[in-house]
């Protein structure tokens, strides 16, 4: 968490394109930029993001179960709590936490 008034710098390319290579054992995997940062979906539904150069996703049965011990922390100012996940460099955790909170997540909204 941020102290009040901690400003984070926007996430970098590179720490974007090291977390789309680890993902990409996953089909369907894509993201949006939004501001400096970037959104993660997986089959067309919005799984996480890069913050900060940090991996955030959201807090689901499954992801929690998968990592109790992990960080809480906040994409952003007043945005609800997501996991922090620190385990990025195993790929086959990544594929298997995707694969499990994919049937939790809400469907995208039609524009």
């Amino acid at each position: 968490m941020t102290e009040k008034g901690e400003q984070f710098m926007a996430s970098g390319k590179e720490y974007l394109h090291y977390i789309m290579e680890q993902l990409s054992d996953l089909d369907e995997i894509s993201y949006r930029p939004m501001m400096g940062e970037y959104i993660i979906y997986y089959r067309g539904k919005i799984v996480g993001g890069i913050y900060d150069d940090r991996f955030l996703v959201k807090q689901t049965e499954s992801a929690l179960a998968l990592m109790p011990d992990a960080d809480r922390e906040s994409p952003y100012e007043g945005a609800k709590e997501m996991i922090l996940v620190d385990n990025v460099e195993n790929r086959t955790f990544l594929k298997d936490l995707f694969e499990a909170m994919y049937a939790e997540l809400p469907l995208q909204k039609k524009r």
